[in-house]
């Protein structure tokens, strides 16, 4: 497959086998538009089923992560695109999300690729919420992480109200929901939010080191583990466990498990290949 960045958005596949995904708007704070809603969208869908895509690395251009969604320019566009600057029509939100944020972030939570976001600075909003359904995240100690819904009168999108209660307890979720509190980096690690926190000096060679290590491993074990992670969660056990017998006969066909086991055998590090 190929792959191409547009407005907003970088995308590009390395040689070995990493999609860079690249928030590109540092001078809006990187908040997202529909285009590059789009385009995440497009390209993750794509590396799911892409073998020369191994794992995905998701960050931002500048100091900011991303600050959210920019409905500020979405409203002034609406206001130029309609005759006399009318608003549009109700249930214009409830007939877009579907195909765009909230097509998103269930993409990214379900993609069979392992997924790496990095972050610092302004976390925010549908930003926060990138940063909760990658599989490792990676936040500088300084960052601000922050649902600004409550402070701008209307309610979460994009899964934020089922996103952090997994993630860290229905307490704490009231705590950034209801009360809009803001949190750092090194907090967010307290709480389990995201996996660690760093300086922010440190964030990139982080990320590229959690990167690497899922680069080099057996990738279709590893997505079908994300897979069953993530399924699990809404699945009685038995509907599980013949889940997992699903994904243990896939992983055990695949080229990286006959690896695995020489690897074992010889009493040596494995070299899988994605396969």
């Amino acid at each position: 497959m190929t792959y191409s960045s547009s407005d907003g958005l970088g995308v590009e596949l390395d040689s070995g086998g990493v999609l860079r995904l690249t928030l590109d708007r540092p001078d809006k704070r990187n908040a997202l538009d529909d285009g590059m809603v789009s385009a995440l969208i497009d390209a993750v869908d794509a590396a799911g089923r892409d073998e020369a895509v191994r794992v995905i690395l998701l960050t931002g251009v500048g100091e900011h992560f991303c600050a959210g969604f920019d409905i500020v320019s979405r409203n002034d566009a609406v206001g130029r695109n309609q005759p006399g600057g009318e608003k549009p029509r109700a249930g214009s939100i409830q007939r877009r999300l579907p195909s765009q944020a909230h097509r998103l972030i269930p993409l990214l939570l379900t993609v069979q690729t392992p997924l790496v976001c990095a972050a610092r600075g302004w976390v925010a909003g549908i930003g926060l919420h990138l940063l909760l359904a990658a599989d490792v995240a990676l936040v500088a100690d300084d960052a601000r992480l922050w649902e600004p819904f409550s402070e701008r009168g209307f309610t979460p999108d994009s899964g934020g109200t089922w996103l952090l209660p997994r993630r860290i307890g229905e307490v704490r979720a009231r705590e950034m929901l209801l009360l809009g509190r803001p949190i750092d980096g090194a907090e967010a690690a307290e709480w389990r939010l995201v996996h660690r926190s760093v300086p922010d000096d440190q964030v990139e060679a982080a990320a590229e080191s959690v990167v690497l290590e899922l680069a080099k491993g057996p990738t279709v074990a590893l997505g079908l583990t994300k897979w069953l992670m993530h399924a699990g969660a809404s699945r009685a056990l038995e509907e599980h466990l013949r889940n997992e017998a699903f994904a243990m006969e896939l992983s055990s066909r695949t080229e990286d498990f006959r690896e695995g086991l020489a690897a074992f055998k010889e009493k040596r590090p494995p070299n899988f290949q994605g396969r």
